[in-house]
């Protein structure tokens, strides 16, 4: 098994609905599950200085970290996850 960095982009304040698809989700990955959490905003450092990085609908929210065969395994993972507006999947190499 390989892990993936799952990348959660985009925010709005979710419904109960909402919340229970998220930790269904939760709940259906959690045996592939290597780590888990949320980007309540930060800085981008560039050569021409600093800026803040919100936490919202248009920025990096969260991450989670599974185990999984390969790429096209770890995407369809990915793709069942709710709320957010776009998901990244990136292979984690040693």
């Amino acid at each position: 098994m390989k892990n993936f960095l799952i990348l959660h982009y985009g925010f709005e304040k979710p419904t109960p609905e909402d919340m229970a698809g998220w930790n269904k989700w939760f709940e259906s990955v959690a045996d592939k599950q290597v780590d888990r959490g949320g980007l309540p905003g930060g800085r981008e450092i560039t050569s021409t200085g600093t800026k803040e990085l919100p936490f919202g609908k248009d920025s990096l929210t969260g991450y989670t970290i599974i185990e999984a065969a390969d790429l096209d395994e770890a995407e369809k993972i990915a793709g069942e996850c709710p709320i957010v507006a776009s998901t990244l999947v990136y292979e984690i190499r040693k």
